[in-house]
């Protein structure tokens, strides 16, 4: 089995707890469902979110999601003049046997604007 990397963004509406733990969840959903991975197939995981987005840490919702047993880390993105606001991103590493042409990364709301060479 290999070892991959999947990407992911979401754009948030707020910078509240409930709007960062909900767009984190759906993000986390997505990346696994688009990808057919359980939670045992997860490395891990490193989340970052934009500077304005402070109220929680992204991780936590994957926590709630399950994913106890998986190394999380929440970092910090760069701040980019002109960038995206309230963006969240995430790197999965997973096992899966899929060839890395065939992963599908999730840019979900207002982040498909980062990546709109990728099939949604």
């Amino acid at each position: 089995m290999a070892v991959r990397a999947v990407r992911g963004a979401i754009q948030v509406a707020d910078d509240t707890r409930e709007e960062i733990l909900e767009g984190s969840a759906e993000l986390v959903r997505a990346v696994l469902e688009r990808n057919d991975l359980t939670a045992d197939d997860v490395i891990s995981i490193v989340f970052t979110a934009t500077p304005d987005l402070t109220a929680e840490f992204p991780a936590y919702a994957a926590r709630l999601l399950g994913l106890t047993d998986v190394p999380l880390l929440c970092a910090s993105e760069i701040a980019v003049p002109g960038a995206l606001p309230r963006i969240l991103r995430l790197l999965a590493h997973v096992e899966t046997d899929k060839p890395r042409a065939d992963l599908r990364h999730a840019y979900l709301r207002g982040a498909s604007a980062l990546r709109t060479d990728l099939p949604q």
